[in-house]
């Protein structure tokens, strides 16, 4: 059983489970009824997304320093209780079950999702290989 980390919208891959969007916002112009429809996420979990001024930051964010301050950043909001709850209940349901996290952004390096899959491996979770 494991996690993968994929970009929300993009097709499902075989046996990658429960798809949980780890964004601010729902996608636009989707109406709710078909956001597992069209790849997007089945469940949303926004507690696990950047707050909207840290999305606005690493929006902004194009050398490495910038980076670097987003991802402390980062971190420090997911050691809140309740973040660091949902962390810890992934990583134990890694192994269980497939599921995927996700974000919007193109490229996984300078997404959240890149820190969120690192973050997940300190709290103990498997992942696909």
């Amino acid at each position: 059983m494991s996690i993968a980390v994929v970009k929300l919208g993009s097709p499902r891959k075989s046996n990658e489970g429960l798809r949980l969007g780890t964004v601010r916002r729902p996608p636009r112009g989707v109406p709710k009824s078909d956001f597992a429809r069209r790849d997007f996420y089945d469940v949303w979990l926004p507690n696990l997304a950047p707050s909207a001024e840290l999305v606005a930051f690493a929006q902004q964010s194009q050398e490495e320093h910038s980076w670097k301050t987003f991802e402390r950043k980062y971190r420090a909001e997911m050691k809140k209780p309740d973040a660091a709850r949902l962390l810890d209940l992934l990583a134990a349901l890694s192994h269980q079950t497939n599921f995927s996290v996700g974000c919007y952004c193109e490229n996984e390096e300078r997404c959240h999702r890149s820190i969120l899959k690192k973050l997940l491996a300190e709290h103990g979770a498997e992942f696909v290989k």
